[in-house]
C-alpha cells in the first residue's frame, strides 16, 4: 500500500492513547515496527504493514496479522538498522512526505536518542517527520516552523547543531529576537505559547522543537 502520510508505531512509550487515536484518520499508511504492534492493539486498529526482525512479537501474533491481511516484512535479527529505520525507509519508498513516529520516545535511552538523531537523516530533507507519544511532539526546525496548540502549552527549542543563529519567535511568552542558541546552553528551554499558534525562524543551524501538549495520560 502506498500513501502520502504514514504513522509508524514504535515499541516505546505511548502516554496519551486517546490523543493519538484522534490523529489516526489523518494518515493513510499505518506501519508497526516490530514491538510497536502492541500500540496498534491498544488503539484497536490493524496496521497495513508489520516490519522488523520481529523479535518483540510472538509467532502467534505474526500469524494473526497475516490472517488479517497485514503485509509482513521480516528481516534478520543481526542487521545494521533498527526496526524504526527500516519502517522509515519503507514510508519513504512508498512516497510519504508526512510521517509521525508514535511511541518513539521513552523506554530505552539509547533507542530514544537514536530515534531523535534519525530526524537528521539526509533522506528526510523536505519531509515532515515528527515523534509523538500523545503528550509531546518533537521535530527539527530548519529556517521556519509553525507551532499549533493551545495557550499555556510549553515549547522548548534545543540546538541540534553546535549553534543556531538568528533565532526569532512570535506568539511565545519569552520572545527570542535574532539570538544565537548554543547546544551547551539551556536558553531555549521552557518557553510558553501565548496563542493557538506560534512561529520560529532561524538563519543558520537546526533546532529541535519539543512541544508539550495539554493532554492527559490515558489508557
Amino acid at each position: 500500500m502506498e500513501g502520502h502520510s504514514a504513522m509508524i508505531f514504535v515499541n516505546g512509550e505511548l502516554r496519551a492513547l486517546q490523543a493519538v487515536k484522534a490523529l489516526l484518520p489523518d494518515y493513510d499508511l499505518w506501519i508497526a515496527a516490530d514491538g510497536g504492534l502492541r500500540h496498534t492493539h491498544r488503539l484497536g486498529i490493524v496496521p497495513h504493514v508489520l516490519i522488523g526482525d520481529l523479535d518483540s512479537v510472538t509467532t502467534e501474533q505474526v500469524a494473526e496479522q497475516r490472517r488479517l491481511g497485514v503485509e509482513i516484512l521480516q528481516y534478520p535479527k543481526e542487521k545494521d538498522e533498527t526496526d524504526l529505520e527500516l519502517a522509515l525507509d519503507l514510508a519513504l519508498q512508498r512516497g510519504c512526505r508526512r510521517i509521525s513516529l508514535v511511541g518513539a520516545l521513552g523506554g530505552r535511552l539509547d533507542h530514544t536518542l537514536g530515534n531523535l538523531f534519525l530526524l537528521n537523516r539526509p533522506e528526510l530533507a523536505g519531509v515532515d517527520v515528527r515523534l509523538c507519544d500523545g503528550q509531546e511532539v518533537v521535530w527539527l526546525v530548519g529556517r521556519h516552523t509553525l507551532i499549533d496548540g493551545e495557550a499555556g502549552e510549553q515549547v522548548s527549542l534545543i540546538p541540534f547543531s553546535d549553534e543556531v543563529s538568528g533565532v526569532r519567535t512570535a506568539g511565545m511568552k519569552y520572545p527570542l529576537k535574532s539570538e544565537t542558541l548554543y547546544r551547551w546552553s539551556t536558553r531555549g528551554i521552557s518557553n510558553e505559547l501565548l496563542l493557538q499558534q506560534a512561529e520560529v525562524w532561524t538563519d543558520t543551524g537546526t533546532l529541535l522543537c519539543i512541544h508539550s501538549l495539554n493532554t492527559k495520560p490515558s489508557e
